[in-house]
């Protein structure tokens, strides 16, 4: 018989198991995806050439949602078929609505970037958006609550491949000029980066849930010229991974540091076949993505954990607001002043988002178009192994050339698109690399 002493330490242990896994917090996804694709008729993003509305759809346009959880942490991860993120207001509309009724501590929004969908202003006329955005954020919403009901323990793992499916546009050729247009010889340029990033999200039993690629170059296989919705060569990204598992999970595009790079066949005329390069180049990556995701051996960790941050830094404009003005009206015309031209303020407040997944993966989300050498660089210092970088999010504030790009000049790193000061895009990359140490544990915020 044990003794009061016994008893009392029996007890004590047993408390202490349970207790300990109460507050074991394990991983937890679920998925939904809706179909945000407008009616014809409106007017379609990315193109001041593009002269006239839509006519029509060649493949629909999704919103894809992964909701995390561990512990009392909840973000949603949505991923659309969109040129650039929504404004400010329809933001701040759906992060309340899924906070109140799904849960969500913080939700990313990050675009694709394709340039053959439809128009997205920061402000509207009234407050109001257009019908079909309003539709859109309501699908959202359901999706986000959807993905919350469904939550599964899920094991994660990451892995990389390499895939060559486009160029540096700002590459200085022999005459002093830029690479920009389309590169069909297929030749490497500097700098690109061609790691294919991939995030296996899977069920307990094993079953692949959801899977993340993470890659950088623009969708602008169709050009100016296509006036018909499509989510350009992600589409075929995603159909190529989801084909190649016989649980068909649901596949996330996330377009990464793609300032400063563009497909082989960018711009492809309709009189070209644009949606034959379009499979081409969204099959390549897909197969090198499909590659990876299979090769993935995901973990059971059951003390998971989610960490994340967003912080609000504050820039100066780069440019004298007049000046500014006068260049973007010279560049696209009084017509697209109102489509195009930024709202602009001072300070420029603009999100960061850093996310570590079981203290072993980290993603670094920023808003605008980064170049690719922010990518790198990202990745190059992240404290952790695992390291994925999601641009276009959260917002739009145009491009974010290097420093170095920045005094090169050409398109997007010395014109009218680049509106934040010089040396943005490097102080996020440092704030992401900083976050990401202080959720490690490794970086205090008072003396020691």
């Amino acid at each position: 018989m044990l003794n009061i002493l016994e008893a009392w330490l029996f007890i004590w242990v047993i408390g202490f198991i349970l207790s300990a896994r109460l507050e074991a917090a394990p991983l937890k996804a679920g998925v939904a995806r809706v179909e945000i694709t407008p009616a014809p008729g409106l007017q379609m993003w990315g193109f001041a050439a593009r002269q006239s509305a839509s006519v029509g759809t060649i493949d629909p346009l999704f919103a894809r949602v992964l909701v995390l959880e561990s512990g009392q942490n909840r973000l949603a991860l949505v991923a659309l078929d969109l040129g650039r993120c929504f404004g400010a207001s329809s933001l701040a509309w759906l992060r309340a609505r899924a906070r109140r009724e799904s849960g969500i501590s913080l939700l990313i929004a990050t675009a694709s970037h394709t340039h053959s969908g439809p128009m997205i202003l920061d402000q509207y006329a009234n407050n109001v958006p257009p019908t079909w955005e309003i539709t859109a954020l309501e699908k959202i919403a359901q999706a986000i609550n959807d993905a919350s009901v469904h939550l599964v323990e899920a094991r994660v793992g990451a892995g990389y491949g390499v895939s060559y499916i486009g160029y540096n546009r700002l590459e200085t050729r022999l005459d002093g000029g830029f690479k920009f247009g389309n590169d069909t010889s297929r030749i490497i340029s500097s700098p690109v980066d061609p790691t294919v990033a991939v995030l296996r999200i899977d069920t307990q039993d094993g079953a692949p849930l959801a899977i993340l690629v993470n890659y950088a170059c623009h969708p602008v296989v169709f050009g100016a010229d296509n006036i018909r919705y499509s989510a350009d060569y992600p589409a075929g990204v995603s159909k190529t991974v989801e084909a190649a598992f016989d649980h068909r999970p649901l596949c996330f595009f996330l377009q990464g540091g793609a300032g400063d790079v563009d497909p082989y066949y960018a711009n492809t005329h309709v009189q070209e076949d644009p949606e034959k390069w379009r499979d081409w180049t969204g099959r390549r990556l897909g197969e090198e993505a499909a590659r990876v995701a299979k090769n993935i051996q995901t973990v059971n960790e059951p003390d998971g954990s989610l960490d994340f941050t967003e912080q609000i830094v504050p820039f100066h404009l780069r440019w004298d607001l007049e000046k500014f003005k006068a260049a973007f009206l010279a560049v696209w015309g009084p017509e697209h002043l109102d489509q195009y031209f930024p709202t602009v303020s001072s300070p420029l407040e603009l999100p960061v988002s850093t996310v570590l997944l079981n203290k072993r993966i980290a993603f670094a989300v920023l808003p605008g178009e980064p170049f690719v050498e922010l990518q790198m660089e990202w990745r190059n210092r992240c404290p952790v192994r695992d390291g994925f970088f999601v641009g276009y999010a959260d917002g739009y504030y145009g491009y974010f050339p290097t420093i170095g790009a920045a005094v090169r000049g050409g398109y997007g790193a010395a014109t009218a698109m680049s509106w934040v000061e010089v040396g943005a895009g490097e102080q996020m990359v440092d704030r992401a690399v900083v976050e990401t140490y202080k959720m490690l544990g490794q970086l205090r915020d008072g003396p020691q």
